[in-house]
């Protein structure tokens, strides 16, 4: 039995890096929806531009964690 070594590194590279993708786009969802104001109601949350901008932010980041998350799943499980 031989192993492609070279291969390996580059799934375990992938994987790391997709990895890392997901766990960024994750805090990054979680830190605009905070600033949003959804969760815990802020003294100073104002329903103006920078609320929408966050949230649809959020949504987005959210959005690509399930997309990643939902290609992984298609991948594993046969169609």
């Amino acid at each position: 039995m031989d192993i492609d070594w070279g291969t390996l590194a580059g799934v375990f590279g992938v994987s790391l890096g997709v990895t890392v993708v997901v766990v960024v786009m994750f805090s990054l969802g979680l830190a605009a929806w905070a600033r949003a104001g959804h969760g815990e109601p802020a003294a100073e949350a104002s329903e103006g531009r920078h609320h929408k901008v966050a949230t649809t932010t959020a949504v987005l980041c959210f959005a690509s964690c399930l997309a990643v998350a939902a290609y992984g799943i298609d991948l594993i499980v046969p169609g």
